[in-house]
This record gives structure tokens, sequence and C-alpha cells, in this order.
């Protein structure tokens, strides 16, 4: 059985799902099997999405028009695809032509994967290398940052993983400010960290403007 899935952002109240429901209904998608969500593509509690992958079972097909429509990030696509597959079942994306199948489309997304793992690797690298940099020229004052080293590099490879942030804020225990504060002190752009921005960040001391003398 073929079961779709639906997206639009809430935040273009111009933006309507008829494009991508007419593509899945051609597509074979019966439109009772039709599921759709008005949200975010970063947000992790989307109850369309839920209730789509709840409504999937072994040979199932899972149809999308395009791939955003489905992961907020190439991890969490990966990861969501990952898991259907774990349980039989299948995942066809109708504008990138990527169908787990057929041969092609499942060597297509072990491509994808290897991407993801790629760039997972790139991550930890930077914020490895910098983070040894700032070690090597040491500390000149200044307050010390509010999420240490090692708890940054873990935030930033749980952002990469799909986590959102209000879950990385629940996780480590952390006030949404402080997290987005650190993260653009040390460049991180939701794509990967700067090794120049965490060698700043950890040598520059933050100075305090006094108050003139009366």
């Amino acid at each position: 059985m073929l079961v779709g899935y639906m997206r639009v952002s809430s935040a273009d109240e111009r933006q309507s799902v008829d494009l991508q429901r007419d593509a899945l209904i051609s597509a074979g998608v019966d439109e009772r099997h039709l599921h759709q969500d008005k949200a975010s593509g970063a947000r992790d509690d989307r109850p369309g999405l839920k209730a789509c992958l709840e409504d999937l079972r072994s040979g199932d097909v899972l149809v999308v028009w395009k791939l955003d429509r489905l992961g907020r990030s190439l991890s969490h696509l990966i990861r969501i695809v990952e898991e259907l597959k774990r349980r039989g079942v299948a995942f066809r994306s109708l504008t990138e032509q990527m169908d787990t199948t057929t041969p092609q489309g499942e060597f297509l997304f072990n491509i994808f994967g290897s991407l993801a793992q790629y760039e997972r690797a790139l991550i930890k690298e930077r914020v490895t290398a910098g983070l040894a940099a700032a070690r090597r020229r040491g500390r000149r004052g200044g307050r010390p940052p509010s999420l240490d080293a090692e708890k940054v590099e873990q935030v930033v490879a749980a952002l990469d993983g799909g986590a959102s942030k209000a879950s990385v804020c629940r996780t480590f225990k952390v006030p949404r400010s402080t997290l987005l504060g650190t993260l653009e002190r040390f460049g991180w752009t939701g794509t990967r960290p700067s090794a120049e921005a965490l060698d700043q960040q950890s040598t520059t001391p933050r100075t305090r403007t006094r108050k003139a003398s009366a």
C-alpha cells in the first residue's frame, strides 16, 4: 500500500498542499492514506508525520513529493528511512526520483547515507581542531563559556543528528538563550561549526563596560 506525507511551512500562509496532494494521488496514493502537517521542517513534534509513520506496515511504501518535505536535515531523513527499512517499509520521493524498491534508488540512498556520515566526521574534526588550537594558545581571561568544550561538541553532534534545539535544551539542561548564544559564538549555522570561531571564542577575553566615576 502507498502512504503519502505532505508538509507546508507554517511561516507562509500562502502555501498549500494542493500541489503535493495532486502529485501523490497521480503517483497512486489513495487520498484516504494521505497525511499532512503545516509546520516548520525543523520541528520534531509534527503530528501528521507521527500519524503517517504509525500508519505504515511492512510491505508499504512511504511517498513524498520532495525529500525536504520529510526530514529536517539530511541526517534526520536518513534516520527515518533507515528505521522504515528495518520495518520492511520502502521509501519514494517523486521529485528526486528516489525509490528504495529499485536497485538504483537503494544505491542513491546509500550515497546519501555516506554523505551524512562524512558531514558528521567533518564537524567532529573541525570542533576537535578548534579546541586543540585554543588549548595550545591558552586562555587569556574572560568569563568561562556557559557550555564547556566537551558539551559543545555533544550539542553540535546532537543537532547534526537531527535533534531540535528544544530537545537539546531539555537533554543538556541549558536555557534556550544560552544555547543560541553559544552556537552563535562558535559559528554553528546548521551545517558545521567554524574552527576559527572556536579558536576565537576560547582565546578572546570578554570586556565589561564600566560606568564613569562621578
